[in-house]
């Protein structure tokens, strides 16, 4: 039977504020980055698929390592510095250039969002990072803790999977047909699933590593789920 630890002090943890650095910056990344846009082949992206899968990937490691409660923090947080990082970026392009500065256009096209992109990339986030984190947590209990793989992968299919398709429903309806919106969603969906299937070694080696370090496995049984509650708890 698995044992079933209670998420310690965050004081205790080592390697939390770690964790949750990386899981952060692939987010305010990716929203910056997210921009350009790529050709492989016949395939058209954004170039934040090379890295936001990652912010999957240490959710999934946070949620199963640290539990749902410790996640949602963290999610929220994510949430939050995005925000400011928006903020900053909107400030910077109002304030007044210098006479001899020449990147003013640059900077609005390239780091400027559009109101509706952006609703739609908060909407999306908060939505399928707290759909992940939810369906491990209650997968580790109905699998009693084994095939993390199998918890990863179907967790990420369901999260990502909402993610996408919201981002794209909210940001293109009106401007790409229906079939162009379903090409992009799939697309981006099979590749990001396909990162975490990739990484998969990489999960079970940071994973093992956290749990034998930080003395903790977390299983979520008492757990409140509501997304809004901010307690560790």
């Amino acid at each position: 039977m698995e044992r079933v630890r209670s998420a310690a002090p965050r004081g205790s943890y080592r390697y939390l504020n770690l964790v949750t650095g990386i899981f952060v910056t692939c987010l305010i990344v990716s929203n910056i980055i997210t921009v350009k846009i790529v050709a492989v082949g016949p395939v058209i992206l954004s170039a934040a698929i090379t890295i936001f899968p990652i912010s999957y990937i240490f959710g999934d490691i946070l949620t199963e390592v640290y539990g749902y409660a410790r996640s949602r923090q963290i999610i929220w947080t994510g949430f939050a510095c995005n925000a400011l990082a928006v903020l900053a970026i909107q400030i910077g392009a109002s304030l007044p250039a210098a006479s001899f500065w020449e990147g003013q256009a640059a900077y609005e096209q390239i780091l400027g969002y559009a109101p509706r992109l952006l609703f739609a990339s908060f909407v999306a986030y908060l939505i399928g990072e707290f759909v992940n984190s939810f369906a491990l947590a209650k997968l580790k209990i109905l699998t009693r803790g084994k095939q993390l793989w199998l918890r990863t992968i179907s967790s990420t299919l369901v999260g990502e999977g909402l993610d996408t398709a919201l981002f794209t429903l909210i940001a293109f309806t009106g401007t790409l047909t229906f079939g162009e919106m379903l090409n992009i969603s799939a697309t981006e969906w099979f590749l990001k699933c396909l990162y975490e299937v990739l990484a998969t070694p990489l999960t079970y080696a940071i994973v093992n590593f956290l749990k034998r370090t930080e003395h903790e496995d977390y299983y979520d049984y008492q757990t409140d789920f509501n997304p809004f509650r901010l307690e560790a708890g």
